[in-house]
Parts: structure tokens; C-alpha cells; sequence
């Protein structure tokens, strides 16, 4: 066959194929025959390629699949939005935030690309004059200890960073330029530069460009200077290194190098090479606060959200410190802050000079790294302008405090039983620092939305930056008086109503043979006595009054009616009835919240609503649905609208009942110190035995608070403590600082309510008077079921007018009096009162 005969392209491929293969091996076997050094040669150059495959496949048989950054996801930290959108935390143990290729500023691409790798869109992932020279410099230094730098391209640490780990060997090296190979074959530059721009590790524990933007100028990467992006570029070689205090000339001379390659590589003009070379670094101590002071509260979404989803990477897709969730929550910034403000106020102000209360930690300061300890303690506190430090020294009258920092100063106002080693809190004075009294009371506040249950507010001690103990949702303490609402609530619902007369005296129980009476009478061993209608024994908290509601109710039924809006589940004992069980300051503003809301009761939220990295909604407390609302167009019926929330756990007509009795409390009972707020508040003060607890919890038909304050471990206040002198003045407080947020409208009445007029201080009908706006007024309106209204003359009132004619009778024959003709001696001479009055 000669080239002239070939017909097609195909033939001739084959033709010039066989032909050269047997040229090639005949001057192969020609050789092999007569050369012994051709022999030796071709042996070893077979050897090297045995050898070389062999290695390949031993160095890329265990890599990772490039194919996986295809769908790679930035671990991120989730971040935490309040009531009003706007992001008021982050849960992060590195500092991380996502960008996109776009939304790297051009010049700052450029810094990078001038100080790591110059000819990335060239190379096909290895650059093998910076792989050359980088073989020469491990060699000079090899045994000397040092790291040998240069040679990895942008995507080969993209490689190290995410798929390979920072082993420093040569088959790591190797690992990484295979893989870089591959990953070019996968991803596009852009990609990969997004990649490495969202990952590279820059120091102060942030990962990335925004991130480390953030860490180092408190900026975001769109407000950054020329020789601010150089500075960034320069952290990858010593992420580390460059932004600690004492080596500011060797990155200012780092960063004039990135900035004249960038010059070199057309990114810059001389000019601009100049002045941002003139510039000083620049950056930033501390980032300004991006974070609202709400611990307590955060601390409770964190650790729900770790329930849900788990914490690190390994527990899910969607885990806290890896998922990049976004959750909106229910913190009102507004209130936090006066809940915060109101109950450290309130603690302070019981704390008194009561004096020092001991130190807050100790730690060992005799191995000399006091500071250090200090710092992985985490303990602080924002409150005024005090500091937590630890005594260094103490001797005699003189002392030193050091702080995390390591910087000391002169200390005063020393306690007795102050000693070097002691974690305290300090405030300044003169040119040192005076030992400040963290209370050692406490106490719980949480204010909720009456509507919806959304916690607005919750401060769960002094400061969490000392205790992370939550003392609003965890703390199990008695509510003393705070618990009597309920139990008037299951004698509403058993036949009493608010005017129903309840004597005010001493109530024996028998307990069988063995335990005999048990007798329940008032403070110091008074038995009361009177008889008062309902509405006076919540009003005026009497004890009695309430026992005896709680046995005419059933007990049974008054512990059910606790269970029912989740108070607790209590023993079915009288003494429940006056606040011996224990409950939390969430569960009673709870139930608060839903005598407000007609007895529908809501289960308390911190989180709306979570929704993943791409922004789909994975989860949220309201989970109505809304049948129709997403129709494409109108069909003429009514809009479609949602379904109440929550479960009706209380009668509403009931649950309106006791909140308008609740309001007399505030009127003219033990919380009459907030009347001058002028608000249609209703509420219940309550002190326990002790007094170990001073209760509040109360507001309005929008929003709903409860406080507590006492000891961790219980233990007497004082005497003089009380609800309404203690606890009921830092509600005050907590509704003055947001008094714009709190509305006029009253308590509306639900179907099935009359409201009447009666006699405040005998519960009987008033048909000629009207209430007026007296607190003290004898006439008020009083809310009542259909058909429970007490009539003109009730039938005790016609019982004990019979009597009293029965009586006056017997005294008439005793005394000779009957048949005298003494006038209509058929008519008592109380007549009037007898048959109601005249009102």
C-alpha cells in the first residue's frame, strides 16, 4: 500500500500509525541488540515511569473529591434579628461571613492576586516556575527548622484549606498539586477566587475577607481603603503575625511590598502606590458593639436552637455555629433595655450599703499568668463604668487590681476579707480603682406579648457576663400571692362571684386522727373576722378570704385550674391555694397573659421563625394555616383570615372577671404606688413566708410583666420587704422608661359579660348611684355572668331580716311591749338598710 492509494482520512491515520510504530521498533529492537548503554538507559527510564504511575495513583487513591466544592457550603454563624429585623447577635466561634464573586471590590481581587499568585487566570492550578523556586528554598533550609514558603498557587491553598489540612510535607505538597489540578477542572476562576476569598484564614479568628474587614477596621469590604485591602492581602503568608501589637514595621513593610506589585501588575498608578503607602495601618483595638445587652434572652434562643438543630457541623446541614441561620426573634431592644435597667435598679436599691457581698471567682495568682485566666473566664460586667478584675497583692490597707489585659492599678475601699486572687468588680476612682458590691440578692424579669405570647424582654439576674444561671425562666420559687387570681378563678367557675360575700376568718381543716385541725389564720396568729365580698379579699390579698374561696371551690379544682394555664402541678393542699408551690416567672406571666387574653393560653416564645442559609423558612412557633391565601386572584367570598392561637384553658367570661377585679389591686390595693401611672393596669403583688420572695406580675390588655426578687438560696429579706414596696416598683420602673409603648384602651369584655353596678364594700346591687373616678368611690361597675347579679335584696339579706323581726319580737314579749299600740311595729326599725339601702 502506498500513500497514493489511500481513499479516506481514516485509512490514512491508520496507515501512518502502523508504518511509524514499526519504524519505531525496529530502530528500538537495532538498538537494544547492539547497545548495552541504550539497554541500561531504557531499563531506568521504564523503572521512572513504573515508578512515577505508581506513585500517582499511591498519592491520588485516598483525595478528596473535587467534585465536592462543586456544592461546598461556608460554614457559617447564625445570626440573630429582634422583633424589628434588625440583627441584634451572632452565634459564631470564628468570625466568618459569605460573599459573592461580585461583591469583592475589583481592587481588592487585584491586592491578592499581586501578593499570592500573580498568574492565576494563566495556570491551570500549579504554577511551576513558583513550584521550582519553592523546591530550591526547601532545600537551602532543609534541617535548619524553617518552613519553606512560596510555590502554592490561590488554588492550591484553596485545596489545603478546605480539602487537605495544613500538614507541612512533601507528599502533602504533591497532594495539593494533583488536587489543585482537578479542582480547575470543576470550578471556574471566579469560583474558585470566591472560595478562597470566603475561607483564607486571616487571623484575630476571622475567616475571610468581610470577616477579617470587620476584625481589623470595624468596616465591611465595600468601605475599605487602598491600603487597607494591601494590608488584608499580606495576612495569608502570617495571619498571626501582622496584626499584633509590636509588629507594626514589619507590616507596614509587608504592605508596601503587596502595594508595589500591585503597581507592577497594573491594579495601581504610581500616585496611588504613594499616598496609600504614606498611610499608617490603621486598625482597630475593639470593634465598635454590634450586639444588643440581652444574654439572658439570647442564651435561651441559643439554647433552644441547639435542641432543634443541633451545634456543630456534625449534628446537621442547619447546626448552630456552622448552619448560617437567620432567626428572627421576639427581643424588643426597647424593652430589654428596660427590663434590664429596671430590675438591676431594683436590686440595687434593696442591696442598699449593705456592703460588700464577696468576690465573684478566684483564681490562683501565684503561678504569675493571672491574666490569662482572667481572660478564659469570661467574666464581665456592663454597668456603669465598672470593670471585673482580680486582686493581684494585697497588703494591709493596700492592694492592686489587674485586669485581662494585663495592665494593673492602685486599689481602695478594701473589705476586710478581701485577698489577692479574688475576682471582683471595680469601679474608678481618683487614679486607681475602689472595690465595687455586686448585689447579692436577685431575681427574674419577663415581660410577654398578651396577644401572641412572644417574650419582648428578659433579664435573668444582675448581669449574665457573672451568671448565666436564668433566673425568669429556671429559678423554681413559691409565688406567694401572685397565685390568688387562679384561685378566685376556680371560684368563679364554681358558683361565687365577685360579690359574693367570703368571710375573712380563721379556716380549720380536719385531717384525720393522727394530724387532728390544721387551722389557718392571719400574721401573728390573728383569726381575722368580717365578712367581705370577693372582689375585697383580691383586692386587699387576705389570706383567709382565700382559703376559705379555695374550700368552697374544691381544692381539687383550684390545683386543676393551676395545671390548666401552666402554672404547675401543685399538691391538693390549702396552703397551694396561698403560693406554697413553685413555679418560674415565665409560667406566671404566662398565665397572666392569658387571663388578659379571655383565657386563651399561649405556649411562650423566643423565636419566630428560622429560615436556612438561602433563606427558606425551616421552621416557626405560629404554625396556623391560612386556607386560600395564596390564590392567584379573588373568588368573591370573604377574605380568608387565620384561626386564634394558642388554647382556651380558662372561661373567658372568668379570666375577664379576675382581670377586673385585678385592677381594684392597682386602684386601691397593695399596688396602689402604681396608679399614678395612669394606665388601665391590672395586676397581683405576692410575699412569700420570710419574706424569702417579693412577687409583681401585671399590665394591660397588650403587654404582660412579672418580677421576682430574692436570694438564689432562699433566705430572709428583711421584715419590711414586701410585693408591692419591692418588686411592684421595678415594674414601675421597666413601664416609665417605655411609656410611649403602652396604650390607654381598657380590658374588653367577652360576649356573655353584664357589667353592673354595686356596692363596692357590701357586693349589693346599686340602682341610684353611679361609679365615679374615686378610687375610693363607695359605687362600682362590677363584671358578672347572665343570671349571677346580685338582686335588690339578696336571700341572706330576707333571712336575716326575718330573724331580726323574729328577735325583735321575743325582746317586744319580754319587755310587755306587744299590743301596746306602739304604731307599725311590724316594720324593723333597719328597715331601709334591710331591704337595700337607698343609694
Amino acid at each position: 500500500m502506498t500513500d497514493a492509494s489511500i481513499s479516506s482520512l481514516p485509512e490514512y491515520f491508520r496507515y501512518r500509525v502502523n508504518r511509524d510504530l514499526r519504524v519505531v521498533g525496529a530502530w528500538f529492537a537495532e538498538k537494544w541488540r547492539n547497545s548495552w548503554l541504550f539497554k541500561i538507559a531504557a531499563v531506568l527510564a521504564g523503572l521512572f515511569i513504573v515508578l512515577w504511575v505508581a506513585l500517582f495513583v499511591w498519592l491520588a487513591s485516598d483525595l478528596p473529591d473535587a467534585e465536592s466544592l462543586v456544592d461546598y457550603e461556608t460554614p457559617l454563624p447564625t445570626v440573630v434579628r429582634g422583633i424589628d429585623g434588625e440583627i441584634v447577635h451572632s452565634y459564631a466561634r470564628e468570625r466568618r461571613v459569605q460573599l459573592q464573586y461580585p461583591d469583592f471590590p475589583e481592587m481588592l481581587v487585584g491586592a491578592y492576586l499581586s501578593a499570592e499568585d500573580k498568574t492565576f487566570f494563566s495556570h491551570g492550578g500549579v504554577d511551576f516556575t513558583g513550584t521550582a523556586n519553592a523546591v530550591v528554598d526547601y532545600a537551602t533550609k532543609y534541617g535548619s527548622g524553617d518552613r519553606a514558603v512560596g510555590g502554592s498557587t490561590i488554588t492550591q491553598q484553596l485545596a489545603k484549606i478546605l480539602l487537605l489540612g495544613d500538614e507541612y510535607s512533601v507528599t502533602r505538597k504533591l497532594k495539593e498539586m494533583i488536587l489543585a489540578s482537578r479542582i480547575e477542572g470543576v470550578l471556574s476562576k471566579e469560583e474558585i477566587l470566591e472560595l478562597y476569598l470566603n475561607e483564607i484564614p486571616l487571623g484575630r479568628r476571622s475567616f475571610g475577607v468581610q470577616a477579617a474587614s470587620r476584625a481589623y477596621f470595624d468596616k465591611d469590604v465595600g468601605d475599605l481603603e487602598l491600603h487597607e485591602m494591601a494590608f488584608l492581602a499580606i495576612l495569608p503568608k502570617a495571619p498571626e503575625r501582622y496584626g499584633r501589637k509590636g509588629q507594626e514595621d514589619a507590616a507596614i513593610e509587608r504592605r508596601d511590598f503587596v502595594l508595589q506589585q500591585m503597581e507592577e501588575n497594573g491594579y495601581i498608578t504610581e500616585a496611588q502606590r504613594a499616598e496609600a503607602a504614606a498611610k499608617p495601618l490603621g486598625l482597630v483595638t475593639q470593634r465598635s458593639q454590634r450586639s444588643v445587652d440581652a444574654g439572658y434572652f439570647l442564651e435561651e434562643v441559643r439554647r433552644q436552637l441547639i435542641d432543634q438543630f443541633g451545634e456543630t457541623a456534625e449534628d446537621g446541614e442547619n447546626s448552630v455555629y456552622a448552619g448560617g441561620l437567620w432567626v428572627r426573634t421576639s427581643l424588643d431592644p426597647e424593652l430589654q433595655e428596660a427590663a434590664r435597667k429596671a430590675l438591676r435598679a431594683g436590686l440595687m436599691r434593696y442591696h442598699g450599703s449593705r456592703g460588700w457581698t464577696g468576690p465573684i471567682a478566684t483564681i490562683d495568682v501565684s503561678e504569675g499568668n493571672w491574666a490569662g485566666q482572667l481572660a478564659s473566664s469570661y467574666l464581665g460586667i456592663r454597668y456603669e463604668d465598672w470593670r471585673v478584675g482580680v486582686v493581684t497583692q494585697r497588703s494591709g490597707s493596700s492592694a492592686t487590681i489587674g485586669f485581662s489585659n494585663g495592665n494593673e492599678a492602685p486599689l481602695t475601699g478594701l473589705p476586710n476579707a478581701l485577698k489577692a486572687g479574688d475576682v471582683i468588680a471595680v469601679k474608678p476612682s481618683g487614679n486607681g480603682f475602689a472595690v465595687a458590691s455586686v448585689p447579692g440578692v436577685s431575681g427574674g424579669f419577663l415581660a410577654e406579648a398578651v396577644q401572641t405570647g412572644r417574650v419582648l424582654a428578659m433579664q435573668g439576674g444582675f448581669d449574665h457576663r457573672l451568671s448565666d444561671f436564668n433566673r425568669a425562666t429556671q429559678a423554681e420559687r413559691q409565688p406567694g400571692s401572685t397565685i390568688k387570681p387562679f384561685v378566685y378563678a376556680a371560684g368563679l367557675n364554681y358558683g361565687l362571684t365577685p360579690a359574693s360575700e367570703v368571710p375573712d376568718k380563721e379556716f380549720c381543716v380536719w385531717q384525720g386522727a393522727r394530724l387532728g385541725n390544721k387551722c389557718f389564720s392571719n400574721f401573728g396568729g390573728s383569726r381575722g373576722g368580717g365578712v367581705y365580698p370577693m372582689r375585697f379579699g383580691l383586692e386587699q390579698s387576705r389570706n383567709l378570704m382565700t382559703v376559705h374561696i379555695a374550700s368552697e371551690a374544691g381544692i381539687e379544682n383550684v390545683v386543676d385550674t393551676f395545671k390548666a394555664v401552666e402554672i404547675g402541678d401543685h399538691p391538693a393542699f390549702l396552703s397551694s391555694a396561698l403560693g406554697a408551690g413553685d413555679t418560674t416567672v415565665e409560667r406566671m406571666v404566662n398565665a397572666y397573659a392569658a387571663l388578659a387574653n379571655h383565657g386563651r393560653l399561649h405556649t411562650p416564645t423566643v423565636i419566630d421563625y428560622v429560615q436556612d442559609r438561602h433563606g427558606k423558612v425551616i421552621w416557626r412557633a405560629d404554625k396556623r394555616r391560612c386556607q386560600g391565601c395564596s390564590m392567584p386572584e379573588w373568588d368573591g367570598n370573604p377574605m380568608p383570615r387565620l384561626g386564634p392561637m394558642g388554647r382556651e384553658a380558662m372561661d373567658p367570661r372568668t379570666a375577664f372577671q379576675v382581670v377586673h377585679m385585678l385592677e381594684g389591686v392597682v386602684t386601691r390595693g397593695t399596688a396602689t404606688r402604681l396608679r399614678d401611672l395612669e394606665l388601665p393596669l391590672f395586676g397581683k403583688t405576692g410575699t412569700t413566708t420570710g419574706p424569702t420572695n417579693a412577687w409583681f406580675v401585671g399590665g394591660t390588655p397588650e403587654i404582660v410583666a412579672g418580677v421576682y426578687l430574692g436570694y438564689d438560696q432562699p433566705r430572709n429579706l428583711g421584715g419590711y420587704v414586701q410585693g408591692g414596696n419591692t418588686a411592684a416598683p421595678i415594674f414601675k420602673q421597666f413601664v416609665q422608661e417605655t411609656r410611649e409603648r403602652w396604650h390607654d384602651e381598657p380590658a374588653v369584655a367577652p360576649p356573655g359579660i353584664r357589667m353592673v353596678r354595686i356596692d363596692r364594700r357590701t357586693g349589693k346591687r346599686v340602682f341610684d348611684g353611679w361609679p365615679t373616678d374615686d378610687p375610693k368611690a363607695a359605687v362600682i361597675w362590677e363584671a358578672f355572668k347572665p343570671d349571677t347579679e346580685p338582686s335588690r335584696s339578696t336571700r341572706q339579706d330576707e333571712i336575716a331580716a326575718k330573724r331580726d323581726e323574729i328577735l325583735e319580737l321575743i325582746r317586744a314579749g319580754r319587755e310587755g311591749r306587744l299590743g301596746m299600740g306602739e304604731g307599725n311595729t311590724n316594720q324593723p326599725s333597719n328597715f331601709v338598710e334591710e331591704q337595700g339601702g337607698i343609694y
